[in-house]
C-alpha cells in the first residue's frame, strides 16, 4: 500500500514540476517568437537583395529616391529601405534596425504597423524634396530613424510605464545617433535621418490621439447613463 502511494505522489510532483511541464506555449509567447522569427527574416531578406544587386547585371539601387523626379518617387520611396549602396552601409543598419523594430512591434504590433507607413513616407518625401539634384536616396537608415523617434514618442505621448522605460533604454543605447540628423558626414543622406526622426514623432502623436479618442468614445455611453439615471 505505502509503495503506490509513494508512487502516486511522485507522479503528482512530477505532474507539478515545472521543469517537467510539456504544456504547449502560451498564444502570447508564440507570438513574440512568431513576431522574432520575422525580423530575422526581414533583416535576412536585406541581405539577400544585397546579395542578388552585386551578382546580376540589374542595377537595384536605380530604384531608390531620385530628388525632385516623378520617376523617383515611386517606387523610390517604397523600393529605397531595402536598398543598400554595400556591405558597409547594411551592415551599420542591420543590428539598430533589428532591435528597435523588434522592442516596437513586441510592444504594440498594431501600432507598430501604424507607424511603419508613416515612418517610409515622411522619411522618403523629405529625402525627395531636399536632396541634392540627381542624386539617389537608399537605405533603411531613414526606417531606423523613424523608428528611435517612434519610440522616443511613445514615452512622451502615451506616458505609460513601460513606454517610458523602453524610451530611456533607446534613448541610452541610440541617443548618440541623433547627431545623424544633421549634414555633418557627405553622401549620407541627414535628410531621410531627419524626416524619417520627425515621421517616428508624428506616428506616436497620431496614435495617443487615436488612444485618447477611442477611450472617450466608450466612456461617453456610460457617463450619458450615469446622467440619466439620477
Amino acid at each position: 500500500m505505502s509503495d503506490t502511494l509513494d508512487t502516486l505522489h511522485g507522479k503528482e510532483d512530477r505532474m507539478h514540476n515545472p521543469m517537467n511541464d510539456n504544456s504547449p506555449p502560451t498564444p502570447q509567447r508564440r507570438s513574440w517568437t512568431s513576431i522574432a522569427l520575422a525580423w530575422v527574416m526581414a533583416v535576412a531578406g536585406l541581405w539577400l537583395i544585397l546579395f542578388a544587386n552585386a551578382v546580376t547585371p540589374i542595377e537595384f539601387n536605380q530604384w531608390g529616391i531620385t530628388a525632385r523626379s516623378l520617376d523617383g518617387l515611386f517606387p523610390g520611396i517604397v523600393a529605397a529601405p531595402f536598398l543598400h549602396v554595400g556591405i558597409g552601409h547594411l551592415a551599420s543598419n542591420t543590428i539598430p534596425l533589428f532591435v528597435l523594430g523588434l522592442v516596437a512591434s513586441l510592444r504594440d504590433i498594431r501600432a507598430f504597423a501604424f507607424a511603419l507607413p508613416i515612418i517610409v513616407v515622411i522619411s522618403g518625401l523629405g529625402a525627395w524634396l531636399l536632396s541634392g539634384s540627381n542624386s539617389i536616396t537608399v537605405g533603411a537608415s531613414g526606417v531606423v530613424f523613424g523608428l528611435l523617434g517612434y519610440l522616443l514618442g511613445r514615452g512622451v505621448f502615451l506616458r505609460h510605464i513601460s513606454d517610458i522605460a523602453i524610451a530611456v533604454f533607446v534613448m541610452v543605447i541610440y541617443g548618440s545617433m541623433l547627431w545623424g540628423v544633421l549634414p555633418t558626414r557627405p553622401y549620407i543622406s541627414w535628410q531621410a535621418h531627419l524626416f524619417g526622426f520627425i515621421g517616428g514623432i508624428l506616428a506616436a502623436y497620431l496614435f495617443s490621439r487615436m488612444l485618447q479618442r477611442t477611450s472617450e468614445t466608450q466612456e461617453w455611453p456610460g457617463a450619458l447613463h450615469s446622467h440619466q439615471a439620477t
